[in-house]
Parts: structure tokens; sequence; C-alpha cells
């Protein structure tokens, strides 16, 4: 080896791990998109309760505030059936609009069309916490399939599963501090400007929890990819067979 080859195979070898990190990056990026919905499903779970908020600061009637946002997410939902895309960010938007729909025609009060959401975002938050604290993070429990490592990252990927408890700690404490907002608003603002607060506070929230669970996994070990694992398995036991099998006939002959 001359002088001359130790650089360029040091430079090799940053230029191949800048890459690794750069396509972990960019994988990581795709499923927190598949997994949370993207752009698109941000407008989906905006756009109900902008209506909702719109219609009722103009006219203050509940009926046709509710019915509304309650029609435009079907139409989202129909928009996503006819395009045969996946459904079950619209889906979830169409049963989260119902609930505060049923709500708010059950008490008269419009401000109730958003009690639902708010109660789940507590729970959910809390489940980020309690889960992470009992060792299973939940963001892990939601982003596993999508990169097709399951819950190897339990056990046998520890420095994975230390930025899944990161990340979820990060969702935990984001969305407890917005409730630590919306809920003193829901008992002392009226209804107009509680609905603008709780549209304003839709997608920050939620942008800044992603951002952080992308920066934690980007930095962490990458995924043990089981199904390739278990593919490369089946492969093997079937080479096997195949194997003991020609040494059957070989010895038959």
């Amino acid at each position: 080896m001359t002088s001359l080859d130790k650089p360029t195979s040091e430079t090799d070898r940053t230029t191949r791990t800048d890459q690794e990190a750069t396509d972990a990056k960019a994988v990581t990026e795709a499923a927190l998109f598949e997994a949370f919905g993207g752009v698109r499903g941000m407008v989906e779970t905006v756009v109900p309760g902008l209506l909702f908020v719109t219609i009722f600061t103009i006219n203050k009637d509940l009926n046709s505030s509710a019915l509304a946002a309650l029609a435009v997410s079907l139409i989202l939902v129909a928009v996503r059936l006819i395009r045969k895309d996946t459904v079950k960010h619209a889906f979830s938007g169409v049963f989260g609009v119902a609930f505060g729909v049923v709500f708010a025609k059950m008490t008269g009060n419009a401000k109730d069309f958003y009690l639902p959401g708010m109660l789940y975002t507590l729970g959910l938050a809390l489940a980020y916490l309690i889960t992470t604290l009992a060792g299973l993070p939940l963001i892990g429990l939601i982003l596993g399939p999508v990169f097709k490592e399951n819950l190897s990252w339990r056990t046998r990927n520890p420095g994975r599963k230390k930025a899944y408890a990161k990340a979820s700690y990060a969702w935990g404490l984001i969305l407890l501090a917005k409730c630590a907002i919306l809920f003193p608003l829901y008992w002392w603002a009226d209804t107009t400007q509680f609905g603008w607060v709780l549209v304003a506070l839709k997608i920050p929230p939620f942008l800044l929890a992603v951002y952080l669970t992308w920066v934690f996994l980007a930095k962490a070990p990458p995924p043990i990819d089981v199904f390739a694992e278990m593919e490369a398995e089946e492969q093997a036991e079937k080479e096997r067979k195949a194997a003991a099998a020609a040494a059957v006939r070989n010895q038959e002959h």
C-alpha cells in the first residue's frame, strides 16, 4: 500500500459512512410520514375543526357547524377510498368528529365538540409516558412494524430502544403541555376563542414531536429487519431440505 492509498481508503470509508447515515435519515423520514400520515394526514386532521369554528364564528349555529365538519370528514374518507389510499388517518378523523358532534348535541354546548379530542390527547400523553416507564415505549410499538423490526428493539437493539424511549417521553410531555393550555381555556374562554386556539395548536406540537422523533431515531442504530431474517431462515431451510433430498437420491443410485 502506498502513501496515497491510505487517505483514499479513509475517504472511501468516510463517504460510505456519510451515505449510510443519509440513507438511515431518509428511511426514518419516510417511515414517520407513513406512520403519521404526512402532510395530507395533517390537513385531514385540521380541516374539520377549522370548518366547525369558522362556521360557528359566522353564525353561532351548532347544527350547521357540526354537520359541515362531519360532512367534510366523510368527503375526505371518500376521496381516499376512490384513490385507493390508506384510510386509517381519515377514518380516525371521522370518528373524532362524530364523537365531538354527539357530545355537543347532547349538552347543547358547541364547545363540547372539542372535548372528546382533548380527552383523547390527554389519554395519549399518559399512554406515552406510562408505557415508557414500563419499558415498552409506545412510539416503538407504533413504528416497529413500519421499520419491519416489530419488537426486536426491546431485547436485541438497546440503542434503538433508548431512542424510542426518548421519543415517547417527548410525545408525552409535548401533549401534556398542549393539554395544560387547552383544558383551562375550555373552562374560561368562549367557544369561538377556544376553537381558534385549538386549531392553532393542532399542527405545531405535532411537528415538534415528529421532528424530535426523527432526530432521536436518525442517531440510533439501524432497525433489525426481522422479516428479512425470517425469509433468510426459510430460504436456508429450503436449501437444507433440497440438499438432504439430493443426498438421499445419490445414496439410492
